[in-house]
């Protein structure tokens, strides 16, 4: 193992400056950054990052490495289930390799044995990290300009995010959807330029990636533009290293205090910094007793670079020598020669991440060079243009440097990466150019060695300025010997000008300075036009409701993805309703039936099937809890199926809590038989949560109509919306073999289906009308506080919950023995539906209610025809007996029923009787002797 001096040891002994960093981070900030000075009146000290590649020509693997890291820790804070022992082992793998002086060339040249090769032991690392179960589709991640655009594509990618980095670039006819300002920065401007707003517009959490919060102001100001343009729960910062005061740590709670929000952080390193006082006036003294650095070799004019083909490679040799001066200095060094590797006529045109992007896009541009094969994954185009940069080298090209510009990080640290790969007995490594001013000192224990200068050939915000490149030219090592560059591989923005690149004072020109080769790879950029962007506009989002503002659950029970319609004339007479039904003008789900109070004697019965069936309940909640839980890797998302769905969702959440210390999140939301799920719920559940985590959740099954309906409305959300929820569905009772999750398959009361609101926390059914929901708007429903008095739906769960204890050893046996155990559907229900409806003369599956919750249902508000019980039953539907009785409708024994009871609604009369379609079935159809 080799130790080198901390290059930020010179700036801690001649300003004081000192990091102390926290034991318990996975990293020393030491480890992490070095220092250096600034030309800069606003900050003295510069915080030189060795895994980011900015300032410091760094291993690409292990840049790679540092980002995926960081994009776990994101994963983690996000809701991912990650080990905290692999994060430490990598974080173990990355120190080594830090350690070994890796990050600037003062290895072998990685001619390590494969087994040791600081490489092999980062790509070991980063499959590691790779195999972890983060995936954060939903959330928006923001990198800042012009440091770390390239680590928040790493974040990224490791979360599977969109993606969109702050610039300074100023394209024709962009809208800048916001701005923010970065005080201690040299250019202090950030926009944000997507060209469609719509991702920043949704409530989603969003990861704002920087390499370094020393005060945070910077995140302050980002997080406060963008909450005022559209609010987010939840804002995670994510950085390299986090050396924030106090007080500044204070300011992040009291900004999320007052904005209603979290903010959470990560960082690899943490810890704090002392400056001392005056140190910029210090800072200024120390850097004016410098002694000035020699001047470089006199510029050499470089030809204009013509217009290559597609894999053209143009040689230029050194232009003609100038004059010899008065006294020649004898060790100025032959200018490099320049080959330009021209694919910008040629590949598809990068969308850079500046405009907004989907995970995994850089790959999908690196597979447009030209010979990709088509379909080709990123790994072999990447080997594909690697090849290409390879022979364009000269022999003697050892060790080699791979240049981005500025905010072109990503796409040209995949490829140095490639290179390296592909270049196994070279020093490979990974640098950008900059716009920061830093003074140079050439000693081992100052984080910048040396530096080249040029004009910038960007075209941004702020205008034309000089720009830099550090750590790129000779030096001695300790030794006393002079290392650097045998070739530079310049990757200038995609579409930049050729001509901005060649000749005095320009990039190119600096370059062969102080290497014998400069590889220019030229790519194509696939700018917006002017009106592609969005014109700023205000989004309507919906909001999700909790109690007591709406129903009568704890706030933390359960969020109602709802519209609150409380104050809407829904309710009619049946007469009314059916009347508007059957006409085929309204779906059953455009109004309410009215909603009574049960009698005393229904309340007793209610009462009684709660005290008896209590701990079957309970005893069921669990199985189909653990079972859910193993199903979603401990961490699933709990959406119940409004509104039977609700109080079996609260106590599988309530079930989690108790038993495994878990907090899961619990929603409602609507389902509508013709119209399919409230797609505003699914779009917020979609960018609020990964896909994979979503679980559906309702009471119970008859013949499947819900499972299908279910299933069907996800796959018509995934081709209008490209994301798939899968369409498994846990349910406390399965009589009807429809699904996989469940606590029982037996037909027994589960006693929240005696009564309506008041035991789902006075809520209605959903209503879906038109003209009350507006397209962003969630399906509606009403809460009707007015029966406060009669509600039993905190009493209900107290009631289940009491037995949790109690049942537990019967659950985890349960939940274990059908883990094993083949639950595929046979749809038993299903069947059972279609002969009823043959023997009864019906002909219509959907006016066949099979189970104890369809059927009283059908007795609570729909118009029923008959009731059929199993006789050895009749204890457990002791309430439907009762309801039948009081609504004079006849109750058949039938002794091969495969339910408890079956609920027939009358062929003739269209109460709720609905088709596939959610219309009313016309009366009298398919009924022998209805036109007598």
């Amino acid at each position: 193992m080799k130790h080198h001096p901390w290059t930020g040891g010179f700036v801690n002994q001649a300003l004081g400056v000192r990091i102390t960093s926290d034991p318990a981070a996975l990293l020393p900030v030491e480890d992490l950054v070095g220092l250096a000075l600034r030309r800069n009146p606003r900050r003295a000290h510069l915080l030189v990052s060795r895994v980011l590649a900015k300032h410091v020509p760094t291993e690409p693997a292990l840049v790679l490495a540092a980002g995926e890291l960081l994009g776990a820790l994101t994963g983690a804070a996000l809701g991912s289930t990650v080990d905290e022992a692999v994060l430490r082992s990598v974080a173990g793998e990355l120190g080594a390799v830090l350690e070994d002086g890796t990050e600037t060339g003062n290895d072998d040249g990685g001619r390590h044995t494969a087994a040791r090769s600081p490489r092999a032991r980062l790509q070991y690392a980063r499959e590691r990290l790779w195999a972890l179960p983060i995936s954060h589709p939903d959330v928006v991640t923001i990198g800042y300009a012009e440091t770390a655009t390239g680590l928040g594509r790493l974040v990224a990618d490791m979360l599977g995010s969109y993606y969109i980095h702050s610039t300074r670039h100023a394209p024709a006819g962009a809208v800048a959807y916001g701005a923010f300002e970065e005080a201690h920065s040299h250019a202090t401007s950030h926009r944000l330029l997507p060209v469609d707003s719509s991702a920043l517009n949704i409530p989603a959490p969003v990861v704002l990636v920087d390499d370094e919060l020393s005060t945070g102001a910077t995140v302050i100001n980002t997080i406060t533009e963008l909450h005022t343009a559209a609010p987010h729960p939840l804002y995670v910062v994510a950085s390299l290293i986090d050396l924030r005061s106090d007080a500044d740590r204070s300011r992040f709670d009291d900004l999320a205090e007052e904005l209603g929000c979290s903010i959470r952080v990560v960082a690899l390193g943490t810890g704090s910094i002392e400056l001392g006082e005056d140190i910029l006036a210090r800072a200024e003294q120390l850097i004016g007793g410098l002694s000035e650095p020699l001047p470089s070799a006199p510029p050499t004019v470089l030809p204009a670079v013509p217009g290559a083909g597609a894999a053209a490679a143009v040689a230029f040799a050194p232009a003609p020598a100038a004059p010899a001066p008065a006294v020649p200095e004898p060790d100025a060094p032959e200018p490099g020669t320049v080959t330009v590797l021209d694919y910008s006529g040629t590949a598809r045109g990068l969308h850079s991440d500046r405009f907004g992007n989907q995970a995994g896009v850089s790959s999908e541009y690196l597979g447009s060079l030209p010979d990709a094969l088509p379909g080709a994954v990123s790994a072999e185009s990447l080997a594909l243009i690697a090849s290409r940069i390879s022979a364009a080298l000269p022999t003697e090209a050892d060790p080699v440097l791979v240049l981005g510009c500025e905010e072109f990080i990503h796409v040209p640290l995949t490829i140095a990466n490639a290179l390296a790969e592909a270049l196994p007995d070279a020093a490979v490594r990974f640098a950008t150019t900059t716009r920061s001013p830093i003074v140079p000192i050439d000693r081992p224990d100052y984080a910048i060695r040396n530096a080249v200068d040029f004009s910038s050939h960007d075209l941004t915000e702020d205008g034309p300025g000089p720009r830099h490149a550090y750590n790129v030219g000779p030096r001695r090592d300790a030794t006393g010997a002079e290392t650097g560059f045998g070739s530079i591989v310049l990757l200038p923005e995609p579409g930049t000008d050729p001509a901005s690149i060649t000749g005095p004072g320009s990039v190119t020109e600096a370059l062969r300075a102080v290497t014998g080769a400069v590889v220019v790879v030229l790519l194509p950029a696939d700018a917006p036009a002017p009106g592609d962007w969005d014109a700023p506009v205000e989004v309507p989002v919906a909001v999700p409701l909790t109690g007591p503002d709406f129903g009568s659950y704890a706030p933390e029970d359960v969020t109602w993805l709802l519209k609150d319609l409380r104050d809407a004339a829904l309710e009619a007479p049946t007469a009314e309703r059916e009347a508007a039904i059957q006409s085929g003008g309204a779906n059953y789900a455009e109004s309410l039936p009215m909603e009574y109070l049960p009698s005393a004697q229904y309340q007793d019965l209610y009462e009684e099937a709660l005290r008896r069936s209590a701990p079957r309940v309970a005893a069921a909640v669990g199985t189909v809890t653990e079972l859910a839980l193993a199903a979603r890797n401990r961490e699933p998302v709990l959406v119940s199926l409004a509104r039977a769905g609700t109080p079996i969702g609260i106590l599988m959440r309530r079930w989690a809590q108790r038993m495994h210390g878990l907090d899961l999140p619990h929603y409602t939301m609507s389902i509508v038989r013709g119209v399919g799920m409230d797609e505003t719920a699914l779009r917020y559940l979609a960018r609020t949560y990964s896909p994979g985590r979503i679980l559906f959740v309702d009471g119970w099954t008859g013949k499947g109509a819900i499972t299908r309906e279910l299933t069907a409305a996800l796959d018509r959300f995934e081709a209008t919306d490209g994301v798939r929820f899968s369409s498994e569905l846990a349910v406390l009772a399965d009589p009807g073999h429809s699904v996989e999750l469940f606590g029982t398959r037996e037909d027994y009361l589960i006693p929240s289906a005696c009564l309506n609101s008041t035991v789902s926390g006075l809520v209605s059914r959903t209503v879906f009308n038109k003209d009350l929901i507006a397209p962003h708007d969630f399906h509606g429903a009403k809460f009707y506080a007015h029966l406060a008095g009669a509600d039993v739906s905190r009493d209900f769960l107290t009631a289940i919950e009491s037995h949790f204890d109690d049942v537990r050893p019967e659950a985890d046996a349960a939940a274990a023995a059908l883990a094993a155990a083949d639950r595929t559907p046979t749809w038993v229900g299903w069947q059972a539906v279609e002969r009823l409806s043959e023997e009864y003369g019906i002909l219509n599956v959907n006016l066949v209610k099979p189970g104890v919750g369809e059927t009283t249902r059908v007795l609570l508000r729909r118009v029923p025809w008959k009731v059929l019980v199993h006789p050895g039953a009749l204890e457990d539907v002791a309430h439907v007996l009762l309801l039948a009785e009081q609504r004079g409708v006849p109750v058949e024994e039938v002794p091969d029923l495969p339910f408890s009871c079956v609920g027939l609604i009358h062929p003739q009369f269209t109460a709720g009787a609905v088709g596939a379609d959610g219309r009313a079935v016309a009366a009298g159809a398919g009924v022998p002797g209805a036109d007598a």
